[in-house]
């Protein structure tokens, strides 16, 4: 459109050229060459069309400089840390202490305290063991001697009760490492959170940096794993303590079923041994006065 409009006012005035040269080569003598007047008229068309495409360039350049500082200043803008984050959104978090003995009451066992204090606060499985012998009531060894001279079913109870009683040691010692270590590993675990914490919440520009905040990201990533790898080693702890209930209750079950069993094969021989017994017993007791 703009192309016509410039082209029909340059071409009317080319006419009128052309007309007083007309006039002028009947009236004056000079001659008029209408190629040359086509050849103008290209001219000019080329002309305007050189002007559009300039026009054309600018107003693309000018788009692409404005999308130029529009990406900048958002850009800008997103690299921007708010100055208030830290008063928003920072919180404190629960922290592993250190128990302590309350000495509520005078006692002769500070020794065994402090040895079972030191299992849970520092752990390891020598320490574990040694609170736990210290601070439970020992079990002591079946006389070989009685424990074969029992029948068979009482053997396998008492045995039965000896193996709960060694899970049990075992579990309760290893509950106390692992707790002890976890404890003992916390003050360095929470010097890494606050780390983490002091750069996410910085307004320092290098700590906002992608690559930074990528790295942070895979710092808590990686913390979060071993606090989930800890709160593991602890439900297990738990479970194995767990099962060995549902072990004991199972044992006293079974044992109910087993004397119950005993008691429907073996209930017939016993009471005629008995009824035999006190038969014999009857008339053996002479109730003449003179004990014939």
């Amino acid at each position: 459109m703009k192309s016509s409009r410039l082209f029909f006012p340059v071409l009317t005035f080319i006419v009128m050229l052309g007309t007083q040269a007309a006039h002028a080569q009947f009236g004056s003598g000079i001659v008029y060459d209408p190629t040359q007047s086509v050849h103008a008229i290209q001219q000019i068309e080329q002309g305007v069309q050189g002007l559009q495409r300039a026009e054309q360039i600018y107003t693309t350049t000018y788009q692409t400089l404005n999308e130029v500082i529009a990406t900048y200043n958002l850009a800008y803008q997103m690299s921007r840390m708010p100055q208030n984050l830290a008063a928003r959104y920072k919180s404190d978090f629960s922290q592993w202490t250190t128990v302590t003995n309350p000495n509520f009451t005078s006692s002769s066992n500070s020794s065994i305290t402090s040895a079972w204090l030191n299992a849970l606060n520092i752990g390891s499985p020598t320490r574990a063991m040694s609170a736990y012998g210290g601070a439970v009531i020992p079990l002591q060894s079946y006389p070989s001697g009685s424990l074969s001279s029992l029948d068979s079913t009482t053997q396998a109870t008492v045995q039965n009760q000896y193996t709960s009683s060694e899970i049990g040691q075992a579990n309760v010692t290893n509950l106390l490492s692992t707790l002890g270590t976890i404890r003992s590993d916390s003050q360095t675990f929470q010097q890494k959170l606050a780390n983490l914490e002091s750069d996410t919440y910085s307004t320092d520009p290098s700590q906002q940096t992608e690559v930074g905040v990528l790295a942070k990201i895979n710092s808590a990533t990686m913390l979060q794993i071993h606090s989930q790898q800890d709160a593991n080693q602890i439900l297990v702890a738990a479970a194995a303590q767990q099962a060995l209930d549902a072990k004991e209750k199972l044992d006293e079950r079974n044992r109910l079923i087993n004397q119950a069993i005993y008691f429907q094969q073996n209930f017939t021989n016993v009471m005629q041994q008995t009824t035999s017994g006190i038969s014999n017993a009857l008339q053996s007791i002479s109730l003449s006065p003179s004990g014939r």
